[in-house]
């Protein structure tokens, strides 16, 4: 087919680029809603997550033909028509493991709607034939993360939909803005101001209000609208949201956002390393939020490679303790369960959460939760006889006994965990309508990086007399996963806070704030910029969300636990 959508004028002050997705499972209604609601060049829609390949991997295992995000079919038989009568293009990483696949099926919607459309796209980041030879084990999937030139290439030939496998979640926004302005590889600066931009929209409503430490400031977060990067030549962005949609863009909302799943001050990408230590944030008037000052250095000679592999099968049991005595009937059970058990699983973890009170006004305030989950490499062993252990002690273990729900056959489970291949082994290409086929080289700039030189430690300052009150008073904070490790970003809104922040949250007080961080490696970053530090620890979440049986198994309330806790903050210090 031929495009039906001219390609957006190069000599616009700005592109504008919204994003209707920042998860598979996202608000279903957001397409239609980003599209309806105001004037785009674009909309992205971000569908992939380390969790979310594994999910796509073992649906290819049942059908070859699947792989890909199926709701942004449905989602696109709404709304096709709609973006080509508004000249919005659509970029996407729906395509997941099957980007050829997505593609044929949204060329015979559009056949089906009569809607005259060109799609391509970008593949060569399935590594899974190649990962014994690349040194990459024998996983389930193996998918390099691939950059924005692919897609710029398919805009900058007319291409109306844009569908992409694994790339960078940010490429999807750096991707247009490279064809709007026409970036090369060595427009560095400008290459990272995109990448912020698409960091920052890429999880959706959490730029907007979601999910954020002062959420009792958004004056309406029943259904916060989706975000928006407006886009300048200088690599600079305005991050702000349809008119009347819920929610807010603040400098809190998108410090927030930017602290979210990252290591320290440089972001690594195929396309460029952002330095996030030279990020300048300052609100613009309301729902508008300027990014500037971002300067980008070279992308390293690598490329991080997603591996996902099945590690075996699992099922877990949570049972409900009332009363007195929690801690003994929570032995009594764990022994009776486990010497019920004619083979052992592999791994058995018994977890206690005390979430009684003592002269609870309630049943549930008088009842502890005690969770068991088991693992092995074979299905049986989790299956019928683990789950008929614990529902035959219905009539036989502690008084009061009961469970959530009853347990279920088992599943399987996978393992993330990342690999890194040399640029120049990845084959970046772009498939046109017309099956015409573009290779993609690697970045011709990429090298080594020079060490960063750490600041040295500033002086100690009296802050005066201290009353001890929760850190989230003062602070606020957003935490995630990074496979197996999880990031804790903590920022202030005061400069003068921000020196006292530096100074007290060490790596020695996060450790006893949170005891379950104190015997794993913590590294911490300063972002002086954005008044923030920056926790990573490793191991956090063992080998990944899909095989972690932490209570929090994505590290998505280490934040607001690190808030709950109580330090002495400065009687000086206006507290919120």
């Amino acid at each position: 087919m031929t495009t039906s959508v001219p390609a957006v004028p190069r000599t616009a002050p700005c592109v504008r680029v919204g994003n209707a997705s920042g998860f598979y499972g996202d608000r279903f209604t957001a397409m239609r809603e980003m599209l309806e609601g105001g004037d785009l060049d674009y909309l992205t829609g971000d569908y992939l997550a380390e969790l979310t390949m594994l999910i796509l991997g073992r649906d290819r295992l049942r059908d070859p033909a699947r792989g890909y995000a199926s709701t942004f079919v449905r989602q696109m038989r709404e709304c096709l028509t709609i973006a080509v009568e508004r000249k919005v293009r659509i970029v996407t990483n729906a395509g997941g493991l099957n980007p050829k696949g997505l593609a044929d099926k949204l060329t015979e919607l559009a056949d089906e709607l009569g809607v005259d459309v060109s799609i391509a796209y970008v593949d060569g980041d399935d590594l899974i034939s190649r990962a014994p030879e690349l040194g990459l084990g024998e996983p389930l999937t193996a998918n390099a993360y691939l950059g924005a030139f692919g897609i710029k290439a398919a805009l900058d030939a007319g291409a109306d939909v844009v569908v992409t496998g694994r790339i960078t979640d940010a490429s999807l926004a750096v991707g247009p803005a490279a064809h709007h302005f026409d970036w090369q590889p060595d427009d560095l600066d400008q290459l990272a101001g995109a990448v912020v931009a698409g960091h920052v929209i890429e999880c959706g409503t959490q730029a907007t209000g979601g999910n954020y430490a002062f959420f009792t400031e958004i004056g309406d977060l029943s259904r916060p609208g989706f975000p928006i990067a407006e886009i300048a030549a200088d690599g600079s962005s305005v991050i702000t949201k349809h008119r009347a949609t819920g929610g807010a863009v603040t400098v809190g909302t998108v410090t927030a956002q930017l602290l979210y799943e990252i290591t320290g001050p440089r972001y690594l990408g195929p396309d460029v390393t952002t330095r996030l230590d030279t990020v300048a944030l300052s609100q613009q008037g309301t729902d508008r939020v300027l990014i500037s000052g971002v300067r980008g250095e070279i992308p390293p000679e690598s490329v991080k490679v997603s591996l996902n592999t099945l590690a075996g099968f699992r099922n877990e049991v949570t049972m409900i303790l009332t009363g007195l005595d929690v801690e003994e009937k929570a032995r009594l059970v764990t022994e009776q369960f486990e010497s019920s058990l004619a083979t052992k699983p592999e791994q058995l973890t018994w977890e206690l959460s005390r979430t009684d009170r003592a002269d609870g006004v309630t049943e549930a305030q008088s009842s502890a939760l005690l969770r068991c989950v088991g693992k092995s490499r074979d299905a049986d062993t989790v299956g019928r006889e683990f789950s008929s252990a614990a529902v035959e002690l219905a009539l036989a273990s502690y008084p009061g006994f009961s469970m959530t729900a009853p347990p279920g056959k088992g599943s399987p489970y996978g393992v993330f965990e990342p690999g890194y291949v040399a640029a120049d082994t990845v084959e970046h290409r772009v498939t046109l309508s017309d099956g015409t086929v573009t290779q993609i080289p690697p970045s011709p700039v990429r090298g080594p990086l020079a060490p960063l030189v750490d600041e040295p430690p500033r002086p100690a300052r009296d802050w005066g007399p201290t009353s001890p009150a929760p850190l989230g008073l003062i602070a606020g904070a957003r935490s995630g996963d990074k496979g197996g490790s999880a990031n804790i970003g903590v920022w202030v809104r005061d400069p003068e806070h921000f020196d006292w922040l530096d100074e007290i949250l060490t790596v020695d007080l996060l450790a006893q704030l949170l005891p379950e961080t104190a015997d794993l490696t913590v590294t911490r970053h300063r972002f002086p910029n954005l008044l923030a530090v920056n926790f990573v620890i490793e191991a956090i979440l063992g080998r990944g969300v899909a095989d972690n049986v932490r209570f929090d198994p994505q590290g998505k309330g280490l934040g607001e636990w690190l808030r709950a806790r109580v330090v002495d903050i400065p009687d000086r210090f206006e507290v919120i």
